[in-house]
């Protein structure tokens, strides 16, 4: 088999992820921050110690700043409905998932506000004047991908959470298609409230994900979304506002957490700058094999940085193809994939494939895949 799916979730995962996911069920599976017994104690530890690790990788000095959350969509309505105020306006790329449109859509409809969209594919200096020239007085955030989930395209985060600093606005980063790949740094960066997924670039489990807020976030004007117990101040109606617990209402994924965390080191021993050398070392072997197949339109083939590709086919509908892919064992994915607006951008009439790696890949693989294709489209 060959898995071209990682932009969907990296697979297969590194052994000690499973090990420590097994093993925190084995010896350690108490609930945390509930009771004062060993086992909740001990689990309790370990959720700090990932959440200390996160925070580390990401640039912030306040572990309490990590929320986790089932997915990176939960993380991203976390952040933009605890952000959303009635009369707000919003500013959104045109090559969002719909993790972040249907969210400031739906925000949108039931609280009054507006929102509208800035061109991700324009160069970096026109994409930030439009930023600028579309900002209204009532203009409360900037929401983005950092990477797209369908081309290689890379927004430039730490310019835009500069200019974002300048105005007083907040920066909310989708990083599901970076964190782990590509350097990010909160505080360094601009970024109010980064939102990840655990199961993608840091290799965790899926059912992980979480919200990196700044260190010096006020969460006295961050809204509470959703209810229920955390262990702490129960006789009180009102969650609070204080992280993590006032966000975390339920028992914590403890399991997936871990997982997440032993993904984490793997990233860390792996060395994040040598996955995207290596990510990046096969995006280019891949585009310039394909780029010789007759009837394969590449989308964005000038884009120099990138984990990801987005194939067009003449005379066979994407789809197909991807059928096709999958009777010869060779998992990728064709469609929407969940980013309508992002296909209006490019232009692709609603549906084309998706290749995507992880540092799990080999150029063989690469290799294997466009033969297999061009046998294929013949």
């Amino acid at each position: 088999m060959i898995y071209f799916d990682n932009a969907a979730t990296t697979f297969p995962k590194p052994p000690t992820v499973a090990q420590e996911m097994l093993r925190c069920m084995r010896e350690y599976g108490g609930n945390p921050g509930r009771s004062g017994h060993r086992l909740s104690l001990a689990a309790a530890e370990a959720v700090f110690n990932v959440r200390e690790a996160l925070a580390e990788f990401f640039g912030i000095r306040k572990p309490e700043n990590i929320v986790f959350a089932a997915n990176c969509t939960a993380a991203l309505n976390l952040a933009i409905a605890g952000v959303a105020k009635r009369g707000d306006h919003f500013l959104i790329s045109d090559l969002e998932h719909n993790s972040v449109l249907r969210t400031v859509a739906g925000l949108c409809r039931e609280r009054g506000m507006s929102f509208d969209v800035f061109h991700a594919l324009a160069g970096d200096d026109a994409l930030l004047n439009e930023i600028e020239s579309k900002r209204k007085p009532n203009t409360r955030a900037v929401i983005c991908a950092h990477a797209s989930n369908i081309c290689p395209r890379i927004l430039p985060i730490t310019r835009i959470g500069a200019l974002c600093k300048k105005y007083g606005l907040l920066f909310i980063v989708d990083a599901a298609q970076s964190a782990g790949i590509y350097d990010i740094s909160v505080m360094r960066d601009g970024i109010s409230v980064l939102c990840a997924p655990g199961h993608k670039g840091l290799y965790g489990p899926q059912g992980s994900g979480f919200a990196v807020f700044a260190d010096d976030f006020d969460f006295s004007r961050f809204a509470v979304s959703a209810y229920g117990g955390n262990g702490k101040n129960s006789a009180e109606l009102d969650m609070g506002r204080e992280p993590p617990d006032s966000y975390e209402a339920g028992t914590l994924a403890t399991p997936a957490i871990v997982g997440l965390g032993e993904g984490l080191r793997f990233v860390k021993l792996r060395r994040r700058e040598q996955i995207e050398a290596y990510e990046n070392g096969l995006y280019h072997h891949a585009k310039s094999a394909l780029s010789k197949l007759p009837r394969v339109k590449i989308y964005l083939p000038e884009e120099k940085r990138g984990s990801l590709l987005l194939l067009g086919f003449e005379g066979t509908a994407p789809s197909v193809v991807a059928e096709r892919l999958s009777d010869h064992g060779i998992c990728t994915r064709a469609g929407l994939h969940c980013a309508p607006i992002a296909h209006r951008t490019l232009g692709t009439g609603g549906d084309a494939l998706r290749i995507s790696f992880s540092v799990m890949n080999t150029p063989a693989e690469v290799d294997a895949f466009s033969y297999i294709l061009q046998t294929i489209l013949r």
